[in-house]
Formats: structure tokens, sequence, C-alpha cells
């Protein structure tokens, strides 16, 4: 069964794709994601400082961040292009609000040099919990708003790992 899950998470059929790192090898992630997921984890993201890291080129990168959680009221949405978003938490724990493609609304212009969009507002908007070791996944042009308050502003650590969109299909 498990098998067919995965078929139908990367046929677009069904994006969203939450676990834990102690589930990896079971969890059905498609193959270039979980090898992206390991180069990030044989980095070390918990000992480094914020800032961006190199993978692989420049279609798997790094970003390590530091920030106290804040209400999501004060957050807006964020979507992509051409990368997907590994968001992994190493320390605290995070509310994320999010949507399936095709769902943001009151966006700014795109910033195709940066691939981002920011957005005022998600239609149908869920949310998941993070707590350390787990990850979620956002395909391109999912909406979502990390960094947000589970109950309180807490400091949270967290390594996002980006992943060329099209290395999926290659």
């Amino acid at each position: 069964m498990l098998g067919c899950w995965a078929q139908l998470c990367w046929r677009r059929e069904v994006t969203l794709f939450i676990s834990e790192l102690t589930l990896l090898a079971h969890a059905g992630l498609h193959p270039v994601l979980a090898e992206a997921l390991m180069l990030a984890l044989a980095a070390c993201p918990q000992e480094k400082a914020p800032g961006r890291y190199a993978l692989l080129r420049e279609d798997i990168y790094m970003n390590v961040m530091q920030f106290p959680t804040g209400l999501p009221e004060q957050k807006r949405a964020e979507l992509h292009e051409a990368f997907i978003d590994i968001q992994l938490l190493l320390a605290g724990e995070e509310r994320i609000f999010y949507g399936v493609a095709g769902s943001a609304r009151e966006c700014d212009e795109w910033h195709r040099e940066d691939d981002y969009q920011l957005c005022s507002a998600i239609a149908n908007e869920q949310t998941a919990t993070l707590l350390p070791g787990m990850f979620i996944v956002f395909m391109p042009g999912e909406p979502h708003k990390p960094g947000c308050n589970v109950t309180v502003s807490r400091d949270i650590k967290k390594v996002v790992v980006k992943v060329r969109a099209r290395l999926l299909t290659a």
C-alpha cells in the first residue's frame, strides 16, 4: 500500500508529505528528495550557524534558520515555482499553515530570481505541527506559512532543504 501512496504523491494528485526522520527509510519519499534530505543531515545542520549551504551545485542547498516563532496573523505565506521545500525542524515546536497548489490569495509579484512569492491569504487553509525530527514537503505552487506559534512564541532551529523541482523528472 505504501508504494501506491508514493506513486500518487509524486504524480501531483496528492502532494503534502509529512513524516519523521526515524521513519525515513519506510516513508515512501521520492528517491531524489530522500537523497537531498540525507545530504543535508550529513552536513550536520544542527551544528551550523544560520545561513545558506550548498549541497549539490545550485540544484540542492539548505538554509539553516534559528528564530522565535510568531503569531500567524503577523506572517505571510510564501510559495515557490522552481524549488521544492523540505522543512525539517531541529529544535523547538512550530506550526505551519499551508494550502494546496492554487490556493494562494492576495499575492505580491513573483520574485523570480529568488524563486518566491508572498501572499496574504490561503484558501481552505490547513495546519501542521512539527516537533524536532519531523519534516514536511511543499511542492512548487503550494503556499505555506512557516514559523508560527503552536501555543506561545518559542525559539526554533530548522533547516529548509531546497531541491530543484526538475530533478524529480530528470
